[in-house]
């Protein structure tokens, strides 16, 4: 059988791989003795990856914005009230009282233009309702006395002119600033925007993300056999990263292959590709050699962390990234919440979430140069570390509430470690609610 043609590019890529193997098999005291950016150093890098360029913005019907970012101003578009309303059910009166009692219905909400009022009359208002001309005051129902016998109306407390009155423009002009560029969207916000006539918000896009999941020996479905493993990170990764606030376009899972791999690279439309696996040096990690072949620029290569040091995070282009994950499972969620997790929040306009530390309850080891990643349960004001914490090991995960970050001295039994909660258990806008501490 006659072998298939090889590419340009396919021949490039295998060319660039060829190359960085040959340098990896440089004598180890070439290299430092210790590779990695810092881990709180990455986390800043990757951050401010997703700060640079011009956020995507859209127009989205109030229904859909939840959780979103504001893209730019809400300003008011209408005064608020738009006209003067009774702040009670009550009696809108004009004048000194005691006040006769106009004859016929009350004043109701929605209801057109009532007639002014003369001076000395009263009339029964409801609450939201518009204000007559020439009131004076709304007498709550409980602080007025109506003798039906005479027809009028008396006051059983002072009345203070404008009382009981929202004046329209009371809470806005046409043309205030209500919020600025850059707020979550909160219920309270879509109630704000529709009171002041909106039908949409314009906010920042979500980001779109593209999953390839790398490797000969996965399978899609049923028992791992015959050297074959499950794919553990394709059904994991795409909820993982809607729930930190993406749009995840597709899942798509591709073989050993450097030019296949390019092609994906290259072609995809999202603002960030995620790969796993394929970042460190093996004969089959090609992510390097193409990330070189495609120009990109290499701002994390290696984190000093365990498990998931060989992740890395390139810029394919401007307001592309794609962002490498170890193979291992537990690494794959490292890298997540290393430099995914803090690059989406800044694509999709959120700040920084604020750190916060929780007392260990049992003893910690660290790694001797590395920040460790640890699965804990939050039980009360304490952290619980969990067993089953090995790089391609998931039960740990799978019960944790969060991760404790362990500094490479490790941590006494009640000595404060940060954590970094996990999207289901602490508050990223999985539900299209943003997280706790955002703002």
């Amino acid at each position: 059988m006659t072998a298939a043609p090889v590419t340009p590019e396919e021949r490039a890529v295998e060319e660039a791989l060829a190359l960085v193997n040959d340098r990896r098999t440089e004598p180890a005291a070439a290299a430092p003795g210790h590779r990695g950016t810092d881990w709180a150093q990455a986390r800043a890098t990757a951050a401010a990856a997703g700060r640079t360029g011009r956020a995507r913005t859209r127009a989205v019907p109030l229904a859909d914005a939840l959780g979103e970012v504001l893209g730019g101003p809400l300003e008011a578009l209408t005064d608020l009230p738009s006209f003067d309303t009774s702040a009670m059910d009550g009696w809108a009166v004009a004048g000194p009282g005691p006040w006769r009692v106009r004859e016929g219905g009350g004043v109701l909400a929605g209801a057109a233009r009532p007639e002014p009022l003369a001076d000395g009359e009263a009339v029964r208002i409801a609450t939201g309702a518009r204000i007559p001309g020439d009131t004076t005051a709304v007498i709550r129902s409980e602080h007025a006395r109506h003798d039906a016998a005479t027809g009028q109306l008396h006051a059983e407390r002072e009345v203070v002119p404008g009382q009981d009155i929202r004046p329209r423009g009371q809470e806005c002009r046409s043309g205030d600033l209500l919020l600025a560029a850059g707020t979550p969207v909160t219920p309270a916000v879509l109630g704000l925007a529709a009171a002041a006539g909106y039908d949409e918000l314009v906010t920042v896009a979500r980001p779109r993300v593209e999953v390839l999941v790398l490797g000969d020996e996965l399978l899609a479905a049923g028992r791992p056999r015959d050297g074959l493993i499950r794919d553990a990170l394709g059904p994991m990764l795409g909820p993982w990263l809607r729930a930190l606030g993406a749009e995840v376009t597709g899942t798509r899972r591709l073989g050993d292959d450097a030019g296949a791999l390019y092609r994906a690279v290259t072609d995809s439309p999202a603002d960030l590709v995620v790969t796993t696996g394929g970042t460190a040096s093996g004969p089959v990690d090609h992510v390097h050699p193409v990330l070189r072949r495609a120009g990109a620029e290499l701002l994390v290569d290696g984190v000093s962390v365990r498990p998931g040091h060989p992740m890395l995070l390139a810029r394919l282009g401007p307001g592309k990234h794609l962002v490498g994950l170890p193979g291992n499972p537990l690494a794959a969620v490292s890298g997540l919440l290393t430099l995914a997790e803090p690059l989406l929040r800044a694509l999709a306009g959120h700040g920084a979430r604020e750190a916060y530390a929780v007392p260990v309850r049992d003893a910690v080891p660290g790694h001797p140069h590395d920040t460790r990643l640890v699965p804990v349960v939050l039980d009360g004001e304490r952290a619980v570390p969990l067993r089953f914490h090995g790089p391609a090991m998931l039960r740990g995960i799978a019960a944790a509430d969060a991760l404790a970050v362990v500094p490479p001295d490790g941590a006494e039994a009640g000595r404060e470690l940060e954590v970094l909660d996990l999207p289901w258990a602490g508050g990223y806008p999985s539900a299209g609610l943003p997280g706790r501490d955002d703002r």
